[in-house]
């Protein structure tokens, strides 16, 4: 057969495919690699490699490269790939690690302003999170509400009819519980979410702070209050074990039975809602009927929350950004998000409004606390100050949760793991 000419092959189109047997360059897919956390709704991970990866390259001509790891491992992950200046194209950032490498990121402003519009708006929180200097450095992507998942029927038999609406009042609780060898089960490990999701409030909620007016306020009677606290209640209703625990071993210790309460996302019930064959209450009763969900218990400043953020950035080193880019365009319409969303059965939430009126939420009524919780986030990390790069460092050299950790050990008195946890702080912030 004669060799065409490349111009002879452009004027032949469709002609020119058929003789030649091979699709022009323009119509060959591009890879988009992407790096995720281990979803704790394993159904969320199948949905982005058997539903999108088909979807995207029959939209877009991308083929997508789903890869999971270990949510701990990410930061590790990206800061090897910056350094090197090759690897995923996208990754996804937690909470406000966004900040730490805003310069390595590409500008998915365009993205954001069309989400927003379409979608009832951006939560305050999630902009903050995901926007430096007025750049979007990466987009939100979800939000894991931190809710108390306890066994309802444990807590009736120690005089709970209604979950504690006090630190002080779940103490009580705890106690007896405990003594009924039912323990609360918290881990205070170094670990990206249970842990910082309950003790940021803790110590927002006893009036303490990070910074205020850019100085380090950390070490404050507030604080030292809510770490006298929490000793207290560490020793008297938890399962001391907490202090090695990664964010999987309260969800196996509450299926198992070994706990009666935990903050975590709603994980854990979706796994016994989704396993209600195999997970079952000591009557054997499906253990998901014995669940409910509450907030954080109030302090002496009021009851306070912080929800896990999942933000996917895409990086400057990217020879894809492009294509990158356009598959989280395509990934955020709501038709396509909506397949995602719906196997998370509100474990994971939408970071736009819309998504708060979905239909779902009217089929499992147990699930309504995790509803809204997105939307009611008010304070983030370096309160009273701003989630800043400095607040991320804070966030993820875990110093906050390891002051309570230090002092529930009984190693170190609460004074003490105060004050370290302070001079680690300003070693940042000065």
């Amino acid at each position: 057969m004669a060799q065409f000419k490349r111009r002879d092959f452009l004027k032949a189109g469709i002609a020119g495919i058929l003789v030649s047997r091979q699709a022009p360059l323009f119509a060959q897919a591009n890879t988009v690699h992407i790096v995720r956390w281990n979803d704790f709704v394993p159904a969320a991970d199948k949905v982005l490699r058997e539903v999108f990866a088909p979807e995207v390259q029959k939209a877009l001509g991308i083929k997508l490269n789903v890869e999971t790891i270990n949510a701990n491992d990410i930061p590790a992950r990206a800061t090897s790939a910056i350094q090197s200046g090759s690897g995923p194209d996208i990754f996804m950032l937690l909470n406000n690690y966004p900040h730490l490498y805003a310069s390595a990121a590409v500008d998915v402003g365009a993205i954001a302003d069309e989400v927003a519009k379409a979608q009832g708006g951006i939560y305050e929180a999630s902009a903050a999170l995901n926007r430096v200097g007025g750049k979007w450095v990466s987009i939100p992507w979800s939000v894991v509400p931190a809710m108390i998942a306890y066994r309802k029927s444990w807590f009736d038999e120690v005089g709970a009819k209604t979950f504690p609406k006090t630190w002080q009042e779940y103490h009580a609780v705890g106690k007896k519980l405990k003594a009924n060898k039912h323990p609360i089960g918290q881990t205070l490990g170094n670990t990206f979410g249970d842990a910082p999701t309950f003790t940021y409030p803790l110590l927002w909620s006893y009036g303490g702070q990070e910074v205020a007016k850019g100085k380090v306020v950390l070490d404050s009677k507030e604080t030292l209050d809510s770490v006298r606290f929490m000793v207290q209640f560490w020793n008297d209703a938890h399962d001391e074990g907490g202090l090695a625990w990664d964010d999987s071993n309260n969800n196996r210790a509450f299926l198992s039975g070994d706990i009666s309460a935990s903050l975590n996302g709603a994980s854990i019930y979706v796994a016994a809602l989704n396993g209600a064959d195999k997970f079952k209450t000591e009557k054997g009763a499906p253990l998901h009927t014995d669940i409910l969900h509450a907030p954080l218990p109030a302090g002496p400043k009021g009851a306070q929350a912080y929800h896990t953020a999942f933000n996917h950035m895409v990086m400057k080193y990217s020879k894809n950004a492009k294509a990158a880019i356009e598959f989280l365009r395509w990934a955020h319409k709501q038709e396509n998000y909506e397949k995602w969303f719906v196997v998370q059965k509100g474990f994971a939430v939408g970071a736009t409004r819309v998504w708060e009126k979905h239909a779902m939420w009217k089929n499992d009524p147990v699930m309504l606390p995790f509803r809204g919780g997105a939307a009611q986030q008010k304070r983030l990390m370096g309160f009273s100050g701003q989630p800043n790069q400095k607040a991320a460092e804070v966030w993820n050299k875990f110093i906050v949760t390891g002051m309570y950790a230090q002092a529930c050990s009984g190693k170190v008195k609460p004074e003490d793991a105060v004050k370290w946890a302070a001079g680690e702080l300003r070693k940042i912030y000065t």
